[in-house]
């Protein structure tokens, strides 16, 4: 026959209620945040959809261009793969791309080799790293600089007819006969033109700071993204997607080990532009959050209190508790440290030490050995010694203080 013996709690466990109680409030706190959150994204959906994004009215969108554009008699399509991008492509098309750093080395190829088809005019945005060599041979990313006021200082006739913009970001430079480069800083152009083999060109914008909503009426900017963007009757915004098919294309037999480590990193940077801003903000708010709560937590972390018990609690239901908070911190330091006290303060009165006294061992340690017949093993340890090093040690010192005090109690 089996019997099941039930395992007594300890004083200091907390039962499923008291738990419940505790993370209560943090639990609906964190209800509270997420819906507002759902609702915060609901309401604000319809409008947000990225940076540099033509639908989008977020200051770093580009609702504002894409609009002034349809006004002036130009359709403004959106495309996110590849093959819609150069599969629309065309004499009377403007292909803007407005993250070539992203696509795969393999993507960029496959653009390269229908951009030189073209004979429609192509906006690249802030091309970079081995993105610049791959899309436009022949010109190479010089510097990079901030985005400030430029005059046009080039004989571009939408340059010349927007007079200064704000340009900057990635310079570029090239020896390509028939080059136009613009907003020239130290001679490196953070706008180039190329003309292309069927009539065509290519224009490299070294910042997309002119197409945002919140800086198109600055300067010379509208003038100038509108010129850019609208010389043909059609414009692709081109937005590429990480879900993008094409870019499970080649894989890593078509470029070698040093064309796919150099594509990670020159598409590291923007895929943080991928982003939408306002997932900054929510994280932002989160650890705001997170440190609010740990504030209001720690409240409770301030110094100890006495107060007096509402009931009386046996002296021996005190000792086994303290104990077993000692025993579940493994403070076997701090029990010993007790007991020595406790024993000194006891066993001081009984041999003519003054309190005061009772802990100083150049005053306890001479009267216990001279009150003692036989003084045995090393007083000094016993009374002031280091922590025990295990349970059995710890033990052991009680038995041996308990010795203690009874000699001195009966010499």
């Amino acid at each position: 026959m089996t019997t099941t013996t039930a395992v007594p709690t300890t004083s200091d466990a907390r039962t499923p209620h008291q738990v419940w109680l505790r993370v209560r409030g943090l639990l609906l706190a964190v209800l509270v945040l997420v819906v507002a959150g759902v609702a915060f994204a609901a309401v604000r959906s319809g409008g947000q959809h990225g940076r540099l994004d033509p639908r989008s009215a977020d200051p770093y969108g580009s609702r504002a261009v894409a609009e002034l554009l349809k006004d002036r008699g130009v359709s403004v399509d959106v495309v996110t793969t590849l093959d819609e991008a150069t599969g629309a492509i065309g004499p009377d098309t403007t292909l803007l791309v407005a993250g070539p750093n992203v696509l795969t080395a393999h993507q960029q190829h496959r653009l390269h080799t229908a951009i030189a088809a073209s004979a429609g005019r192509t906006v690249l945005i802030a091309p970079a790293g081995t993105s610049v060599p791959r899309l436009v041979p022949g010109v190479r990313q010089a510097s990079h600089g901030p985005v400030t006021t430029r005059p046009p200082r080039c004989e571009l006739p939408a340059a010349r007819a927007a007079g200064a913009s704000d340009l900057g970001g990635v310079h570029y430079a090239t020896s390509e006969p028939g080059a136009t480069a613009c907003y020239q800083d130290n001679e490196l152009a953070p706008l180039l033109v190329l003309p292309g083999r069927r009539g065509g060109d290519t224009v490299l914008l070294g910042s997309p700071d002119l197409l945002y909503n919140d800086r198109l009426d600055q300067q010379g900017n509208a003038s100038l993204g509108l010129q850019l963007l609208g010389s043909h009757p059609h414009l692709l915004w081109y937005l590429p997607s990480l879900d993008d098919p094409s870019a499970a294309e080649g894989g890593t037999g078509t470029d070698d080990g040093a064309d796919s480590g150099d594509d990670e990193a020159g598409g590291e940077s923007d895929f943080i532009g991928l982003i939408p801003s306002g997932w900054l903000w929510g994280t932002v708010q989160l650890a705001l959050a997170a440190v609010l709560a740990a504030i209001w937590r720690s409240r409770r972390l301030g110094p100890l209190v006495t107060e007096r018990l509402p009931v009386a609690i046996r002296a021996s239901e005190s000792t086994e508790g303290r104990a077993r908070l000692y025993r579940k911190a493994d403070a076997r330091d701090r029990a010993a440290s007790a007991l020595r006290s406790a024993t000194r303060t006891r066993i001081s009165p009984l041999l003519g030490v003054s309190p005061h006294d009772a802990h100083s061992p150049a005053v306890l340690l001479p009267a216990v050995a001279s009150r003692l017949s036989t003084p045995g093993g090393d007083l000094g340890t016993l009374l002031f010694g280091p922590a025990p090093a295990d349970d059995a040690a710890l033990v052991l010192l009680t038995d041996q203080l308990d010795a203690l005090e009874r000699e001195v109690r009966t010499s």
